[in-house]
């Protein structure tokens, strides 16, 4: 009889839980909506950064992505695509046990004719990586992995930044 209640006691506190969720406004983010209808990215074909910028913007399918400059609404200049990787700490013997990668990006949003829809912003994205004479392989891998993640991450906050670009014209 006691383990009965003990399982009612569980099966209503998950449902208070699921029903306290629901009550909170918690929602998945849907698709962004951009202010702009076209727009052309200043970064080469080849880049893997435009590439996945490219693809996300166009999975909205309501913002096109122009080839040329000259086709667009709003232009994307970026003003600065760096990666760094910094010493962070070191151990006893001086050898580096610690690495700060850093991924440095900055944008602008203009129309053809100069008028600046969304000043330089900059984005700083950092992540800290352990390193290991002994196992060099996987450390170069892991870095590859955390620098995708950056971009991935970077791309978000970028996609964030161009859906609440005020057009006033």
């Amino acid at each position: 009889m006691r383990h009965f209640f003990s399982r009612r006691l569980t099966w209503l506190l998950m449902i208070a839980m699921l029903m306290s969720l629901s009550a909170c406004g918690f929602k998945l983010r849907g698709p962004v909506s951009f202010p702009f209808h076209s727009i052309y990215i200043g970064v080469p074909e080849t880049s893997e950064f435009g590439a996945l910028l490219r693809r996300q913007i166009r999975a909205n399918g309501q913002t096109q992505v122009t080839t040329k400059s000259e086709d667009a609404e709003v232009i994307m200049d970026v003003l600065l695509d760096s990666r760094e990787k910094q010493v962070l700490s070191l151990n006893s013997q001086g050898r580096v046990r610690e690495y700060n990668l850093l991924y440095n990006f900055s944008f602008r949003l203009r129309n053809a004719s100069g008028k600046e829809y969304l000043e330089p912003v900059k984005i700083q994205l950092k992540r800290t990586i352990t390193f290991n004479e002994s196992v060099v392989l996987a450390k170069e891998s892991e870095e590859a992995a955390l620098y995708r993640d950056m971009q991935n991450d970077l791309v978000q906050q970028v996609m964030r930044r161009l859906s609440v670009v005020k057009m006033d014209d």
